[in-house]
């Protein structure tokens, strides 16, 4: 495998990857305006769940995904360049996941010493371990690729292999929403808990809607 090749697809990966954390915080920032706008009582935290909201996706969010998405490219590329695949995959996951829960909201906004926390932190370890195994993929195109759907459809060849990867990451988000969704005190936020909650569901399937849409563009 050509290191060239490698590193082209780690950097459409990458953009693509960064692209999408921007349009889901301004998706966001809408629905915030939008459940706030709803309630007659809303205006009373209205102030402190929008400058909650703005400096969490200005800077917990951003750098957290960021850190994610490194540690993923970085680890499936390690994989990759020294062939590990068979051999020493599950000892790296383990050397990389420390890392990649830290940026993990799981980790910034969940309280550790929760009952459910536990539960929610494997359920964030087997979506990483998904995340580095579909990067390994999409890093291994040898063919010629100008951007981020020409990897798509090299790597998945079918609609229906690309929409059953992606339906098996968004069952990992959809537990681990469940999980809060049931008992919201795993939440560290003071205020707004409702609202934020309210802003997670919505925002999970306009996200879920959009990306299997963009299969559809995409094949």
């Amino acid at each position: 495998m050509a290191i060239l090749e490698i590193e082209r697809n780690y950097r459409l990966v990458e953009k693509k990857m960064v692209d999408q954390m921007e349009e889901a915080f301004e998706d966001g920032r809408k629905l915030i305006d939008s459940e706030l706008d709803a309630g007659l009582l809303n205006f009373i935290v209205k102030p402190v769940v929008k400058t909650f909201y703005k400096y969490w996706s200005d800077h917990d969010a951003r750098i957290g995904t960021l850190q994610q998405i490194k540690t993923t490219l970085d680890c499936a590329q390690l994989i990759i360049k020294d062939d590990l695949v068979n051999e020493d995959f599950d000892k790296i996951i383990e050397e990389f996941f420390p890392i990649y829960l830290e940026g993990d909201q799981t980790h910034r906004q969940c309280r550790p010493t929760h009952k459910s926390f536990n539960k929610l932190k494997q359920i964030t370890k087997e979506s990483f371990i998904t995340q580095v195994k579909d990067a390994i993929n999409f890093l291994n195109v040898k063919e010629e690729a100008s951007n981020y759907d020409d990897l798509v459809r090299l790597v998945f060849k079918t609609k229906e292999k690309a929409l059953n990867s992606l339906m098996q990451q968004l069952d990992f988000n959809e537990e681990g929403i469940k999980i809060i969704e049931k008992d919201p005190s795993i939440l560290k936020i003071p205020t707004g808990k409702n609202i934020i909650l309210k802003v997670l569901r919505k925002g999970f399937e306009h996200t879920k809607a959009e990306l299997i849409r963009r299969l559809d563009n995409i094949f």
